[in-house]
């Protein structure tokens, strides 16, 4: 297909996803088990910032509302594949998907953030208490039905999308990565010039390729440049490959493949992508209540370009 065609299509797209901003919504998102409570009082006033679970196989692409997250945490899933927790605070898009389900790794994960929104299209059945029980406001579509739709253009699962101004959070207009203890300066000293980094899944790879043009990372997903619905290709500004072990949980989705667990707690060695450099890194968290630390080899804080951060948790070995 060539570039204009490729346009038009994601440009069609984008109107097919605004019209269906007042379709209803039909629940649940990939064949798991929706919470079926009823809406729950605030626990704790305000969250700070919402995390959306997002679909990360071909045919939920392009994304919508991706582009405009402040973060963006890839991780393994079931079967090799990828999946993406998108965290938003400085900027809200209209619409947001296409969502898919919890995973057990995303609430030691949202840990270092003060009591956020969790949006999420359903989870394993055995999942669910757990999620009900940890410290974040859990908002899938049994909870919130009007905020949830389902677009015509795309089969099931992979077409259910959140309206977040229909959940009970507001953006703070504050950058999430400054809940992480991060901030934007200046680049260390030293680094490697880098023109690309893949990170491999069993069954997955993302791709960050710079733009000095641009000034940031340009994102591919298995091996085809991400875009967003409007046609536009999807950047970062600072890219975070941490190393992390990759474990077997207690849980398994509908076909019997066990859901690997991502220990976020712990420390190893780290990645960091800016201003078209790599430099190698350390990363630390000695709990779950706890950020997590990057530093350089000597002990300096490592500090952010301006614009979006991705962090993807690559398997060790």
């Amino acid at each position: 297909m060539s570039a204009a065609g490729v346009k038009n299509r994601a440009a069609a797209l984008f109107a097919v996803l605004v019209l269906a901003v007042t379709a209803a919504c039909t629940g649940g998102g990939d064949g798991t088990s929706p919470s079926s409570t009823s809406p729950s009082p605030r626990k704790g006033g305000a969250t700070d910032v919402l995390a959306v679970k997002i679909d990360n196989v071909a045919p939920a692409r392009p994304h919508t509302g991706l582009e405009r997250a402040d973060i963006v945490y890839v991780e393994q899933v079931e079967a090799g594949l990828s999946r993406i927790l998108a965290v938003y605070s400085s900027d809200l898009p209209p619409v947001i998907g296409p969502v898919r389900s919890a995973r057990e790794t995303d609430l030691e994960l949202l840990r270092q953030f003060d009591r956020p929104t969790l949006a999420f299209s359903g989870a394993q059945s055995r999942l669910l208490p757990v999620i009900d029980r940890a410290p974040l406001d859990p908002v899938p579509p049994s909870k919130a039905p009007q905020a949830y739709f389902r677009g015509p253009d795309r089969p099931a699962p992979h077409n259910l999308y959140l309206r977040p101004e229909r959940i009970p959070f507001t953006a703070s207009g504050v950058d999430a990565v400054a809940e992480l203890g991060l901030k934007v300066g200046a680049p260390p000293p030293g680094g490697e010039p880098e023109d690309s980094r893949t990170v491999r899944y069993p069954s997955a790879s993302v791709t960050f390729t710079w733009s000095a043009e641009g000034e940031r990372w340009l994102v591919s997903l298995d091996g085809a440049p991400a875009r967003t619905v409007e046609g536009e290709r999807i950047g970062a500004g600072t890219v975070v490959v941490q190393d992390v072990d990759v474990r077997e949980s207690d849980f398994r989705d509908r076909s019997g493949n066990n859901t690997p667990f991502t220990e976020t707690v712990g420390s190893g060695d780290a990645v960091v992508l800016r201003d078209g450099r790599a430099y190698d890194a350390r990363w630390a968290r000695s709990s779950a209540a706890a950020d997590t630390v990057f530093s350089t080899p000597d002990g300096r804080r490592v500090d952010l370009a301006e614009g979006p951060l991705w962090i993807l948790y690559a398997p060790r070995g």
